[in-house]
């Protein structure tokens, strides 16, 4: 039997008991170890989440070994690699308000999701939580998560943390209706700075992202494949401009990237981006005025 297409996502939601407020997405693609060992270690939260694995397209067997290691956890197997979109066909799978999100080389450390759901509770126009995400063995900081401490955007006093307009997916929590609401994660963006187009888009809708220094998320991530991520990375925020941004923002900016990407060696980058003008003009979508300000003020 076939894998079913993307498209074709669960009709039934996943029921998850009453007292749980969390559940996770993982994403995966051809890391069929660091998924089950990242399983292993979601297994082991108290109270016990339930989790969905979106297997991009995986030629390893992952999806065998999920099902026989975690037979509890929901799998929906893909028939290609659709990237970050993986994580907004997890987020519809789940009948729970809130969505921690998870790559196959991260989890969430003992008591995150709740004091996350506390937050939650508290503050209904919270539409999502950036995490401190503890690196590697040594748990070093993730160098995004000292930028998101020193956010210099307007705080307002009943937010759990300073207010950005940004963030790390693998360290995330959103609110599912705010998620859903803006479509989740675009789909051609792929992964590589996909987050910036959703805060923006979040944002826009009226919902507030925070960083929260004491919800942590541990983050292992594999050596390799920095080159292609970069290109992919430079071509999204592109995208991004062109997308979202006001027009004199995004000249500016593209004008800024295509300087560093010619001499960087990525004009590539710049040329894949011009692949998508016909799509972005179509669905180009300028930001509100105190978006872009918000914008603006990030970047100096």
């Amino acid at each position: 039997m076939g894998r079913p297409d993307p498209a074709a996502t669960l009709e039934r939601p996943i029921q998850a008991a009453p007292e749980l407020t969390t559940g996770v997405v993982v994403a995966t693609h051809n890391r069929r170890e660091r998924v089950l060992a990242t399983l292993d270690r979601l297994a082991e939260l108290q109270p016990e989440a339930p989790v969905v694995v979106v297997d991009n397209g995986s030629r390893d067997d992952t999806a065998t070994h999920v099902r026989r290691r975690h037979p509890r956890i929901e799998l929906i197997p893909l028939s290609r690699n659709i990237g970050a979109a993986a994580r907004t066909i997890g987020a519809r799978a789940l009948a729970v308000p809130l969505v921690a999100i998870s790559d196959d080389d991260s989890w969430w450390a003992a008591g995150a999701l709740r004091r996350a759901a506390q937050l939650f509770a508290r503050r209904p126009q919270l539409g999502l939580i950036a995490a401190r995400i503890l690196v590697g063995e040594e748990e070093r900081l993730d160098p995004t998560c000292e930028d998101m401490r020193r956010s210099p955007l307007p705080r307002d006093p009943g937010l759990p943390g300073p207010a950005v307009l940004g963030f790390v997916a693998c360290g995330s929590i959103v609110r599912r209706s705010a998620f859903l609401g803006v479509g989740g994660f675009h789909p051609r963006l792929g992964l590589g700075g996909e987050e910036h187009l959703l805060a923006l888009d979040l944002a826009s809708a009226g919902w507030e992202l925070a960083y929260v220094d004491d919800v942590v998320a541990h983050h292992h991530p594999a050596e390799g494949g920095r080159s292609a991520r970069s290109r992919v990375q430079r071509r999204n925020a592109l995208w991004t401009l062109w997308l979202r941004r006001r027009l004199p923002s995004a000249i500016r900016h593209t004008a800024r990237i295509a300087r560093v990407a010619r001499t960087g060696g990525q004009a590539g980058a710049l040329s894949a981006a011009a692949r998508g003008l016909p799509w972005i003009l179509r669905e180009r979508r300028p930001v509100p005025t105190s978006v872009e300000r918000a914008a603006q003020l990030l970047e100096g």
